[in-house]
């Protein structure tokens, strides 16, 4: 446990390279699924880093990221030594139904002066085409280019946020305009309420 600060402090900063790395080599995040979530492992050695992504195979193969480079640049920054990387792509089967990856195409609409209601609307028709039960999206900020900030939502299905049983998936994603900043919020209600099993019976 001693441990634990430094190792906290390292997966950070894996995140936070890798995030950057891709979005230095892909302009247009959306166009290859975005980045849901990395996973970092160290139950054993080498250090066992999986990203889910939308497409992997576009992400190595028609933007050429060098998944060896990528590697090579976190073992220097964090002075790893002998300890070693090892760096895996999942395929994450429905991208539009993972909340960060969601938040970044609406960023990036936003950031080409597409209106926000209609980048809204879209939003929730990708959200639609997943196993997904409802979800709730806020935008925040000079909405449009307007003088007074102010905070627009909608929602489509059922996003039960008053109870910790519901499996709710959450994201809050920047977005840099040439009016400023806008907050995206993102919630997605995954499927059923979490039960649970006691013997043949539920509860």
């Amino acid at each position: 446990m001693e441990d634990y600060p430094k190792f906290l402090e390292e997966d950070r900063k894996i995140r936070t390279s890798i995030e950057k790395y891709v979005e230095k080599h892909v302009k247009d995040s959306s166009n290859y699924g975005g980045i849901g979530h990395i996973e970092i492992q160290r139950k054993t050695d080498p250090i066992r880093i999986e990203i889910h992504t939308g497409f992997p195979d576009l992400l190595v193969e028609e933007h050429n990221l060098g998944i060896d480079q990528m590697k090579s640049d976190i073992e220097h920054m964090l002075g790893l030594g002998n300890r070693k990387l090892r760096i895996t792509l999942n395929n994450v089967t429905q991208p539009y139904g993972e909340p960060k990856i969601l938040a970044e195409h609406v960023a990036s609409q936003l950031k080409n002066r597409v209106a926000f209601r209609r980048t809204m609307k879209r939003a929730i028709e990708l959200v639609g085409r997943t196993s997904n039960k409802g979800i709730k999206i806020q935008i925040a900020g000079r909405l449009n280019g307007s003088e007074m900030a102010r905070v627009e939502w909608a929602r489509e299905g059922r996003v039960p946020l008053q109870t910790i049983r519901a499996r709710i998936s959450y994201c809050y994603h920047p977005a840099q305009t040439i009016h400023g900043v806008l907050g995206i919020k993102i919630w997605i209600f995954r499927d059923t309420e979490l039960s649970l099993s006691i013997g043949n019976g539920t509860l």
